[in-house]
C-alpha cells in the first residue's frame, strides 16, 4: 500500500513538474525588452543571435544534405536496413524527392549567388524570393525547430493533453470535432506562434493520438497566427490603434472557420485512419470517475509514470528535429521559393482574385478592385497582403480588411503551408489551396460588416 502511494505521488510530480514547466516556456507570456513574448521564443533569439552569421549556411548545409541523402537512400535502400531512423528521416516517395532537390538547388543559388543579374537567377535570389526565404524565413525556422524538438516533450511526454483532453472533450469534440487534447494545441498557437502549433499537431499526429481528420482540422484550422504576427501585420498597413478591435475580430473568425470548415468538405472527407493504432485516448468518462478532472488526473499520472527517463526524452527530441531539418525545411525552400516567384512575377494571383471583384463591390468596400489583387496572393507569404496594402490603398477600412483577413487565412506555403506540405498529413497543395478559399470567403463576410462599422 505504502509502494502503491508513493508511486502515485512520483507520477503525479512527474506529470506536474514538467508539464508547468512546458507551459511556462510555450504558453505563458513575459515582458522582454519591453515587449510581451515567450520564454521559448527568448531563447530561440538569444541563440539565433549567438550564431546569426552562422544560419544561413547552416540551413544551406542541411537542406542540401537532405537531398543528397535521400537520393541516396532512394537508389540504395540497403543503406537504411537496420537504421529505422536513417530510413524514416530520408525514404520518401518520388514526388518529394523530386521537392527536396528543386529546394537544394534553390538553396544553392541563393546561398552563393545572392545579388546576381543574370536573368534567370535573379528570379530565385530576389530578396523576395529565394534569398528572403533563406534569410528571413529557414534560418528563423531552423532554430524553432531545434528548441521545440527539445523542448515539446515538457508538453506532449508527461501527461498535459491527457489532462487538458479529459477537461475539453466536452467543449472541443461536440463544437469542433476533434479531441479535448487539441486545445494544447491552439493555445501555443494563439499565444506563442502558429508554426509551434503545427509541430505539436504534427507529433501526435505520427505518435497516432489524432487521427488523418483530427490532424488536418487542427493543423488547417487551429495551428493560428500569434498575437505577435498580428501585431506586425496591423503595424504595416499602420492601423495600430485599432489593435483591440482587430484581434478580437480575428479572433471571432477563427472560432467561425473551425465550427465550420470541419463539416464541409475537403476537411469533412478525411477518414479517421490512424498512423498508429491504439494510442488515442477514449474520451467517455469511465464509470468510476466522478469528474473529468480526476479522470484527467488518472490518465496524466498513468502517461508520466510510463516515461522511462531522459534516455526516452532525448531519443523522442532527436527523431523530432532530425524529421523537422530534413524533411519539413527542403519543402518550404521549395515551394515557398516558387510561391514567391509566381506571387512577384506573374500576374496569376491577380487573375486569380478578380472573382472576388464583384463580391467586394456588394460589400461596399473601397478600392475594391486593388482589394482583390490582395485577396489571394496570402497563399504563399502572409506578409504580402498587408504590404500590397500599405503601398496601393488608401482608405483605412480596406487596409483594415485585407489586415484581418491575412491572418485569418492562416495557410501560407512560406510557412505553415509548407510545414503541413512536409508532413504525413495527407492533405495535397489543392486541398490547402481550397480550405484557405474557404477560410478566405468566410472570413471576408464576417470581417467587411464589422468593418463598416468601426470606419
Amino acid at each position: 500500500m505504502n509502494n502503491t502511494n508513493k508511486d502515485n505521488r512520483t507520477s503525479i510530480w512527474k506529470f506536474i513538474i514538467p508539464s508547468l514547466s512546458g507551459i511556462l516556456l510555450f504558453m505563458i507570456p513575459i515582458k522582454y525588452n519591453d515587449s510581451w513574448t515567450l520564454a521559448v521564443k527568448v531563447l530561440a533569439d538569444l541563440i539565433a543571435g549567438t550564431v546569426s552569421s552562422a544560419l544561413p549556411l547552416i540551413c544551406m548545409l542541411i537542406v542540401t544534405g537532405s537531398a543528397i541523402v535521400s537520393l541516396l537512400v532512394k537508389f540504395k535502400p540497403a543503406l537504411t536496413a537496420d537504421r529505422p531512423l536513417l530510413k524514416s528521416t530520408f525514404h520518401t516517395t518520388l514526388p518529394w524527392l523530386i521537392v527536396r532537390v528543386l529546394g537544394a538547388l534553390f538553396i544553392l543559388i541563393a546561398f552563393f549567388f545572392a545579388g546576381s543579374e543574370n536573368a534567370v537567377l535573379k528570379y530565385i535570389v530576389d530578396s523576395n524570393t529565394g534569398t528572403f526565404i533563406l534569410n528571413d524565413l529557414l534560418t528563423t525556422l531552423v532554430i524553432i525547430f531545434a528548441i521545440a524538438a527539445l523542448l515539446l516533450p515538457l508538453l506532449l511526454d508527461f501527461g498535459l493533453p491527457e489532462f487538458i483532453g479529459a477537461l475539453f472533450t466536452r467543449i472541443m469534440r461536440p463544437l469542433f470535432t476533434i479531441p479535448g487534447r487539441a486545445a494544447v494545441d491552439s493555445l501555443t498557437s494563439w499565444i506563442g506562434d502558429g508554426s509551434l502549433g503545427v509541430l505539436l499537431t504534427l507529433n501526435q499526429y505520427e505518435r497516432g493520438f489524432y487521427s488523418k481528420r483530427e490532424a488536418a482540422v487542427i493543423a488547417t484550422t487551429f495551428s493560428a497566427v500569434s498575437i505577435t504576427f498580428s501585431i506586425v501585420v496591423l503595424s504595416q498597413v499602420k492601423l495600430l490603434d485599432y489593435f483591440g478591435l482587430y484581434y478580437l475580430t480575428v479572433c471571432l473568425c477563427g472560432i467561425v472557420c473551425a465550427l465550420i470548415l470541419p463539416r464541409i468538405p475537403p476537411l469533412s472527407r478525411f477518414d479517421n485512419e490512424y498512423l498508429i493504432k491504439g494510442q488515442a485516448v477514449g474520451e467517455d468518462l469511465p464509470a468510476q470517475y466522478r469528474s473529468s478532472f480526476g479522470y484527467g488526473i488518472a490518465l496524466a499520472r498513468g502517461k508520466a509514470g510510463a516515461h522511462t527517463g531522459l534516455g526516452q526524452f532525448f531519443s523522442n527530441a532527436l527523431k523530432n528535429v532530425l524529421d523537422m531539418w530534413f524533411g519539413v525545411l527542403p519543402v518550404v525552400m521549395c515551394i515557398g521559393t516558387l510561391a514567391l516567384i509566381i506571387s512577384n512575377y506573374t500576374p496569376v494571383f491577380d487573375y486569380l482574385g478578380l472573382p472576388f471583384l464583384p463580391l467586394l463591390e456588394a460589400l461596399q468596400i473601397p478600392e475594391a478592385e486593388a482589394a482583390s489583387k490582395t485577396m489571394l496572393v496570402g497563399f504563399t507569404d502572409m506578409f504580402i497582403p498587408s504590404i500590397m496594402a500599405a503601398e496601393q490603398i488608401q482608405s483605412e477600412m480596406t487596409r483594415f480588411i485585407i489586415a484581418a483577413i491575412s491572418v485569418t487565412q492562416l495557410i501560407y506555403l512560406s510557412e505553415i503551408g509548407g510545414l503541413i506540405l512536409g508532413s504525413k498529413i495527407p492533405i495535397g497543395i489543392f486541398g490547402l489551396f481550397v480550405i484557405f478559399l474557404e477560410r478566405t470567403i468566410i472570413s471576408l463576410l464576417i470581417i467587411t460588416p464589422i468593418a463598416h462599422l468601426i470606419f
